[in-house]
């Protein structure tokens, strides 16, 4: 059984003590493939150096919202320069918007629409962080679609939207990526939009070390292994062998990202 682990942050200094350790647990796991995020471009350097030493580990390049103030004509430029310098950039992101903690709504527009031009111009795929800000996202990608006439390729990633939210990113073409949170017990609504995304756009997440799922929760480190554990609660939910949702996320995330086994 191989598995993909389609957002991780093993870059932060928590894992630096044992990260050999890490790598042989997500072996073990079954965990082929890692795509690891950027919440900003200065974290390219020990993102890059951590690909060069596991090569099953591809990445990304951007700025997360929460860091749209930090935004200028040079983090467009060092994110476009980033992004078509190494053969391991998959995507540009983590983007998006956050109004969960933040309420620089304009600023997050304009810092998400810029990194939404340099994905499309790079032919790349955006990995999209969206907190208490559906419709707003909704409304930039349809804005998008209708101005340029072409689809952003890309996964909502640690998904929280209620089914109805969740329909209107699949009607956009996203793949749905689901994160440690659909195995908390209070989680009915993402339980909810996770039975009923189309099998061709599920995608599998740890979003570590953030969010460890159950039976892991208490644990205050998530690590890649764990993306087993969200495999096997998607397979509960929609009546699936964790085989089959194995099959299904991993050749998702191929196809998304452009990955190969």
């Amino acid at each position: 059984m191989q598995l993909i682990d389609t957002h991780v942050h093993i870059n932060f200094d928590t894992f630096q003590p044992d990260l050999a350790a890490v790598r042989s647990r997500w072996q073990e796991a079954g965990v082929v493939r890692l795509v690891h995020s950027c919440v900003h471009p200065q974290e390219f350097v020990s993102i890059q150096a951590i690909a060069e030493q596991f090569p099953e580990l591809s990445f990304a390049v951007g700025l997360h919202p929460l860091d749209a103030h930090k935004w200028d004509e040079q983090t467009a430029a060092q994110i476009k320069s980033l992004a078509s310098s190494h053969s391991q950039v998959v995507a540009i992101g983590e983007m998006g918007l956050d109004f969960y903690k933040a309420d620089n709504y304009e600023h997050q527009h304009q810092v998400f629409a810029s990194q939404l031009a340099i994905a499309c111009e790079l032919n790349l795929p955006v990995i999209i962080h969206c907190r208490d800000a559906a419709p707003a996202v909704r409304d930039v990608l349809q804005k998008w679609r209708d101005l340029h006439g072409v689809m952003v390729r890309g996964v909502m990633h640690c998904w929280g939207g209620t089914p109805e939210e969740t329909q209107w990113f699949l009607d956009l073409g996203f793949y749905i990526s689901f994160s440690g949170t659909v195995t908390f017990k209070n989680a009915q609504t993402i339980q909810a939009s996770a039975a009923m995304v189309d099998s061709d756009r599920l995608l599998i997440e740890t979003d570590c070390p953030f969010l460890s799922p159950v039976p892991k929760r208490g644990e205050k480190r998530n690590e890649p292994a764990y993306v087993r554990y969200v495999a096997e609660a998607l397979a509960k939910l929609r009546a699936e062998t964790i085989e089959e949702i194995a099959q299904k996320t991993t050749q998702n995330a191929c196809r998304l990202f452009g990955l190969s086994l």
